[in-house]
Formats: C-alpha cells, structure tokens, sequence
C-alpha cells in the first residue's frame, strides 16, 4: 500500500531494501567503476557504507525493544541513526558522498518532525534537494556526470510533483534514471569505456529501494545504457584517456586517505584548503564536531598530518594504489586487475603509517584502547586488491584478531600469509626486506626472519600503580619494556631510554630504529643516537616520528 508520511519503520525497511539491492548490483557497479578512479571498488564501497547505516538503524530498533517501551523510535532518531552509521562507516568516494546524502535528508527530516511540520511529500521533497546541495558543498571540485549530477536530477524531478511520499520517491527515481542514462555525454572517461556513472549507479539502486519502500511496488529497471556486464575499455582509450582531475600529463596520487575526524567547523574548513593543495577527490563530510575525509594523495603522511593539526584523527585508512594498477583521474582506464601481492599492517600512529604507505602497504591505524576489529582487518585485506597478502599485526594482543581476519581473506579466495610481528618495529623490519618479485613463500620467509631478528622496546609512563617483572611501579613511572616485559622502572625518560637500549645492545646488533612518540622529550632521539655513536661503535641509527602513537618511544634493535 502507497506510504504518504516518512516514518521511522519506513527508514528501517528502506535501509534493509536498499542494503540487499546494493548486494546483488555491487559486482556490476564495480565492474563499470572509471571514474574517478579505476579502481574496481564503487559497488563494494557504497554497499559497506549502507551496511554501517542499517547497524546503526538496527540498533536504535533494538534499544527501543529492549526498554519495553512500546514505542517505536522516532522518524528523527531512525533517520539521524542511519545518517550517522553511513558517516563513520562510509567507504571510498562514493561512500563519503552517500553519507554525505543521507546526512542532508536527517536534517532535514528530523527538523520536519521536531517542527510537527509535514513529513509527507513536501518534507521528503525538501530532504531530496538538501541532500544533493549538501552533497555537491562537501565536494572540493564537483563535476557533471557523477553521482552528484545525478542526486541533483533527482532532487530537481521530485520538486516538480505533488502528492505524498510515494509520489515524490518515483519521481525522484525515475529524474534519477535519466540523468545516469546520460552520465557517459557528460564525462569522456564515461563515454569511451561505454558506461554510465557507477557512484549515480549506486543512488539511483538506493532510490529504487526508497520506491519499493513508500509504494509496495517494485521500481522500473534501469535504463538499457546503465545495463554494462563487467565493461572493459579499449587499450587505445586508455592511453589517450584525459587525466580527470590529475594534472595533464602525469599519473594520479599513489595513495586514497579516509579517517574520521573530531573537529569544530573552522579547523575543517583550513584542513580543506591544505587537502586540496595536497590532492584530489576531496571529499570531507558531516558535522557538529564529527566528519569523514577522503583524499587522493601522494603524501600520505602529510594528509594524516593535516588531520592531527585540524584536531582528531581515527579510524585512518590508507590505501596505496600499485604499481601498474596507478590511478589516472579514473579517464577511461578499466576496473583494476588485481596485483599479485600486497601488505597489510597495523600502526600505532600517523607518522607510521604515511612510512608504511609510503613503502607501499595497506595500513590501519590501531590508537591505544582501539585496536581494530577482525572486520576491519579483512577489510584492509580487501582494499590492498591483491591476490596474495602479507598481514602484519604489529602487536603480541592483536595475533589472534589478525588471525581471524586472513581466515576471512582466505574464504574470499586471498592468499594470506600471517607473519607474528609483536611491535611495529618488527613490521618495519620485515617491509625493509619486502621483495614483491619473490615467490610468495621466499617472501614471507625473509620478512619473518627479519621480524624475528628484531629484538624490541617501549618507553611509556604507568597509569597506575602495579606489580611489574621489574618491581612496583607507580602512577607516573616512566616504564621501559623489553620483548614486552617491565624491564627498567625510572623517573626520568631520557635515563629509562638509554637503560632499555644499554640492556638491548648488550646481547649484539648493527641496527637501531627509533619511533619517537609525541610526547617524546624534543631531544631524546639526539641523546640515544650519540650514546650509540660512542658506546657501539659499529651500529647504525634510524629515527622516525611515530605520530600519537601511545608510547613515548618505540625501540627496536636488528
């Protein structure tokens, strides 16, 4: 029966609806994904998104079950909570935008109710053209031909009708599939690779399951130019493709950074500015303190950076886009194959993970009392896009979490090789012998060697007072850890350092690397380098900025 009034169940359903529809389109979205990156990945991508949206509106469902209230939740409160998992959930750019779409029919809809105003036709018509704008606002560089063409055709159809709900939705729909009939007119990249926008893909699936939610029926087909089994585009068209929003000439940025980020509203908007002189496919996403960023850049440590100066940063994930499968502004390029081989590693810190990305892993950024989730690793698994995964967890607690992720890689068809690193030491140990041309098996058999010739430490501070293998520490001791045990409590961070490194050296090395934390004395890397200059005459050191990492200095000794 035709729904005139957006109520809380309707948003439940249209979350579940638009979630399976996204399941069974995702491998075409992604088959037809050229822009702005061939990447392969837009179907999968908005499916994730949606995925973290429908949780969240399940759990609002639920708390309201579990409190026997015998009350539904709200149209504000159901709509804010699928807006709300889209934003810490989105994936990918066209993730980041669907968020960003939801996010500006919440706010609408949810002022709407809290108004007692109309939340039938006219409100949904207002959420529709809300959305698109908001949406086109959080681009950096909106360009014709994209999903925000397309949120906008939509928007533009469903101010043009009367009626209830059901009424705005098929009109909304159907603007919806003309404008993505004539996305290709509009892009090159579209036009030469034969396809229509896979991110307008995607929305106009999520409007088709608006239609079904508000009408009981089911939504028209797609037009016959959107229906593209897994197109491929001519190596001539490649090679002449136009290089999107990359400049003339060149390849795109090596690396797409995505994080969350607590902020108020002028530290993003410099953070904006500094990103888009940084890279492309800017997009930055929500508000009221919390937003989700996504660039394309070749510093990736300095995008993350850009974030730690805006306020902070979580939930960071940097993806290297490979060699040979490299970005081209998505100008008519096809879907990346994948890459025969890929690392994926965990960090405590910013500064880590620009190093690692840089070297050319996947990385996910484990912040003290966050360590990430199995899912979370399986996704990083599939975001690396190869066909043969090295997985460093980087921490003794997370071995058994890792595990569970390769099982899930492996499920998928992924080669995963589960190499045991206990700090992230060890990981920089093994990338540093990383040879991508090896067979799999040499190659997981030299990075674990090198892993477990690395002896490591850590300088931190106890937060309470506790029974160590060195003794009873205090509340405030600076605690030095060696092989992950309390071998060394002080009161002072420069004399815990040089006693830890002292006890290390003894047993032999030719290589210290030092990871210095934020709260780091400004001089302790200075201080340990001359001591091993002096006292092990034949030993090299290596600093690196570890970022908010947790500890205060990361020791490892090779």
């Amino acid at each position: 029966m035709p729904q005139r009034f957006f109520d809380a169940p309707a948003v439940r359903v249209w979350c579940g609806r638009a979630l399976s529809a996204l399941g069974r389109a995702r491998e075409e979205i992604d088959a037809i994904n050229v822009y702005p990156v061939a990447d392969g990945d837009t179907g999968t991508n908005l499916y994730l998104t949606l995925e973290s949206a429908a949780a969240a509106v399940e759990a609002v469902f639920s708390g309201h079950e579990a409190g026997h209230t015998g009350t539904a939740p709200s149209l504000a409160e159901a709509i804010r909570a699928m807006a709300h998992g889209a934003l810490i959930g989105a994936r990918g750019n066209s993730g980041t935008i669907l968020a960003q779409l939801l996010r500006g029919m919440a706010q609408v809809l949810a002022a709407e109710e809290r108004g007692e105003r109309d939340t039938g036709g006219p409100g949904l018509r207002r959420a529709l053209r809300h959305a698109a704008d908001s949406a086109r606002q959080a681009v950096a560089h909106p360009v014709e031909g994209t999903v925000l063409t397309v949120a906008s055709a939509a928007a533009d159809a469903a101010g043009r009708v009367e009626g209830g709900c059901d009424a705005v939705a098929r009109a909304a729909y159907e603007g919806a599939r003309t404008a993505l009939a004539a996305t290709p007119g509009q892009l090159p990249a579209l036009e030469r690779a034969g396809v229509v926008d896979a991110g307008g893909h995607g929305l106009v699936t999520v409007l088709g399951a608006l239609v079904e939610t508000l009408t009981g029926e089911t939504a028209p087909a797609l037009p016959a130019e959107a229906e593209v089994e897994h197109a491929r585009v001519p190596e001539e068209a490649a090679e002449g493709a136009d290089a999107g929003e990359c400049p003339p000439g060149e390849g795109g940025p090596a690396f797409e950074v995505i994080y969350l980020l607590e902020a108020g509203e002028p530290a993003v908007a410099r953070l904006r500015r500094r990103l888009d002189a940084l890279g492309d496919s800017l997009v930055v996403v929500g508000g009221d303190g919390l937003w989700n960023v996504h660039v394309h850049v070749d510093d990736a440590g300095a995008a993350v950076e850009a974030g730690v100066e805006a306020g902070r940063p979580y939930r960071i994930r940097i993806t290297h886009f490979g060699q040979g499968d490299a970005h081209t502004g998505g100008a008519g390029r096809p879907p990346r194959e994948r890459v025969q081989r890929a690392v994926v590693a965990v960090v405590p810190g910013e500064g880590l993970a620009g190093l690692c990305a840089e070297a050319g892993a996947t990385t996910v950024l484990a912040r003290p009392g966050e360590p990430p989730a199995s899912a979370e690793l399986a996704e990083a698994v599939r975001r690396a896009h190869a066909r043969e995964v090295v997985l460093l967890p980087n921490d003794a607690e997370l071995r058994q979490t890792a595990a569970a992720a390769a099982d899930q890689a492996r499920q998928a068809g992924v080669r995963v090789a589960l190499i045991p690193t206990r700090s992230a030491v060890q990981g920089i140990a093994a990338l540093a012998v990383h040879e991508p041309g090896r067979r799999f098996d040499e190659d997981v058999v030299a990075m674990t060697s090198a892993a477990g010739a690395t002896r490591y430490a850590e300088v931190t501070v106890a937060e309470r007072q506790s029974w160590t293998t060195a003794g009873i520490c205090q509340a405030g001791d600076v605690l030095g850890l060696v092989d992950g045990d309390v071998a060394v409590i002080g009161s002072d961070v420069a004399a815990t350092a040089r006693a830890v490194l002292d006890r290390m050296l003894a047993a032999g090395g030719e290589l210290v690397t030092l990871v210095l934390g934020d709260d780091a004395p400004e001089d302790i890397a200075d201080r340990l380098r001359t001591r091993v200059r002096e006292a092990y005459l034949a030993v090299d050191t290596v600093v690196y900025r570890g970022g908010r990492q947790g500890s205060l200095l990361l020791i490892g000794v090779e």
